[in-house]
């Protein structure tokens, strides 16, 4: 088959969890003899034609010059690029700023969109703009010829919402396999004598609810919070509000996958609040990294998680797993987890999962 990929900055991954998923998909279809191109921004730092036998197709995206608008530009001349193709399946990944240009899309083409999370939720939006974007999931509907979900949660809300079927495939990870304590001493850290978050400092994460547990808890152990605080006013109210709590640190953004795994690995609780969207890349990543977790207790954690964690609502839940839980009591958890990723999320799977389910949409099945 020949397939487009579209909807993303580009590969290899410099940015995110769809770039990555472009990355480890596209490079699989290669390997299976399809004739594959993925789109790539103008301003990605990977300038060449292919990539681990990917074609690339360079599009010009002025995102870097004019904001927010460029995604729009862009993403409609990786449309009008993609009418000149002959694509036999074209796939995108989410809905933002490509469905408003959904009467463009090649009429030729299976058009499979991958519908990510309720972006309309996110509160970091304003009201007119979560219009929008609400707008923009019910064009990604119409006009694609088949959906698929990457969790279950999603699955079922454009099932009630639009009465529309959805394909069920998750994201990926892989298993982390090589621990190296040496790592903790750059972060001043002890192994399993700290807990931690990572996430984007958003109020949808319930950042804010899981560090008023921590500093209501009597246990002072450290606590690392992973993610940038200093680019908009929630992460700077965040660390202003917890200043004066020496235990809770604001350490940043991390972007070393090997650091941030073995930082995961050797937590003793590692919170995830997130309560938006579908799977979450970071998620799997810590199961894969057997971290003891404590999810947001939502519909999207729990089909993902199963038993295979504990979970939390209110800040009173947090306090009581900070002074009670210890790692090293819930191996069979840890367990869980790691062979969930191994039999259920790891990237071969979800790769064959994803062509199985093209060739069924062509009819090849």
């Amino acid at each position: 088959m020949k397939i487009g990929i579209l909807g993303t900055r580009g590969v290899p991954n410099y940015h995110g969890g769809f770039e990555q998923f472009a990355e480890y998909f596209s490079v699989y279809l290669s390997q299976e003899k399809h004739d594959v191109y993925v789109y790539n921004s103008s301003s990605h730092p990977y300038q060449k034609n292919t990539f681990n036998g990917v074609n690339i197709i360079h599009c010009y995206d002025p995102e870097d010059k004019i904001g927010t608008p460029g995604q729009f530009i862009y993403d409609l001349n990786c449309i009008l690029d993609s009418r000149k193709r002959n694509f036999d399946i074209l796939l995108q990944l989410g809905y933002t700023s490509s469905t408003i240009w959904y009467r463009l899309l090649p009429k030729n083409a299976i058009i499979i969109t991958n519908m990510d999370g309720l972006e309309w939720k996110r509160s970091k939006y304003s009201k007119p703009v979560q219009k929008f974007l609400k707008y923009a999931e019910k064009l990604g509907v119409i006009s694609s010829n088949y959906l698929i979900s990457d969790s279950i949660g999603i699955q079922n809300y454009l099932k009630q919402t639009y009465n529309v079927d959805s394909k069920y495939i998750a994201y990926g990870a892989e298993l982390f396999k090589t621990p190296n304590p040496e790592i903790l001493k750059e972060y001043q850290v002890e192994a399993y004598k700290y807990n931690m978050l990572i996430a984007r400092l958003e109020p949808e994460n319930n950042i804010e609810t899981i560090l008023d547990g921590v500093v209501s808890s009597n246990k002072k152990t450290p606590f690392l919070v992973v993610g940038k605080h200093d680019v908009n006013a929630f992460g700077a109210y965040l660390k202003n509000k917890f200043q004066n709590h020496s235990h809770i640190q604001f350490i940043g953004g991390i972007y070393n996958l090997e650091h941030l795994n073995n930082l995961r690995y050797h937590s003793n609780l590692y919170f995830h609040g997130h309560s938006v969207g579908g799977t979450n890349p970071s998620l799997l990543e810590a199961m894969s990294s057997k971290a003891l977790i404590i999810a947001n207790d939502n519909e999207f954690n729990k089909t993902i998680l199963n038993n295979n964690a504990f979970y939390f609502k209110t800040p009173e839940d947090v306090k009581v797993y900070v002074e009670t839980l210890d790692k090293a009591d819930h191996s069979s958890k840890l367990t869980g987890c790691y062979n969930q990723i191994n039999e259920q999320f790891n990237w071969n799977i979800i790769n064959k999962e994803y062509l199985d389910y093209f060739k069924a949409c062509k009819g090849e099945f």
